[in-house]
């Protein structure tokens, strides 16, 4: 496979965007629950109620943000039902069936997504303040993102099947998973 196009480069930058925003959400969110639990089962502070909402809020986009990176991995929704296909051919185009219906959840994400973040544009978090585009729109983004990503896999499909072996390394990846 020859140099990996600008656009790979560019969403090897996002991806590791959404990893750097992963450590940092995963970092917020000991704040609010550790201020629970002492507020809880300490009288040292008192039982503030903003910090079960952010804790909620930084919940919402870890889980999101993981699935986004678990998509670029290609460790998200495959599901190995059938057998490893032995041919690279075989196990490309059975990787496209499977991006074909990760894009039709994906386009629900996207377009409902839309318009969830729009309502949430007009919405206010009564105890944080905080607009609620920044939770509701968290599904539009990823689904955008899951698009981008999902076009790469694609892309090198179709690399694997106009013969070029090489690309089946960036389905694969070098993840330690069960495969």
């Amino acid at each position: 496979m020859p140099a990996r196009p600008i656009i790979s480069r560019i969403l090897d930058r996002v991806y590791h965007a959404y990893q750097f925003l992963a450590w940092v959400l995963m970092g917020l969110i000991i704040l609010p629950v550790t201020l629970q639990i002492l507020s809880r089962y300490t009288g040292l502070i008192p039982r503030w109620i903003w910090t079960e909402e952010v804790a909620r809020f930084c919940f919402i986009w870890i889980i999101m943000v993981g699935g986004t990176i678990a998509v670029r991995d290609g460790t998200h929704f495959e599901v190995d039902v059938l057998p490893t296909p032995k041919s690279p051919k075989a196990e490309a185009v059975a990787r496209l069936v499977i991006a074909f219906f990760m894009l039709v959840f994906t386009g629900i994400f996207v377009f409902y997504g839309w318009q969830y973040a729009a309502f949430g544009w007009i919405q206010t978090s009564e105890l944080t303040g905080v607009n609620m585009v920044f939770i509701h729109g968290v599904y539009f983004v990823v689904g955008l993102t899951w698009t981008l990503f999902l076009g790469e896999r694609i892309w090198y499909c179709i690399a694997v099947l106009r013969g070029d072996d090489g690309a089946l390394a960036h389905l694969r990846g070098e993840y330690n998973v069960a495969r």
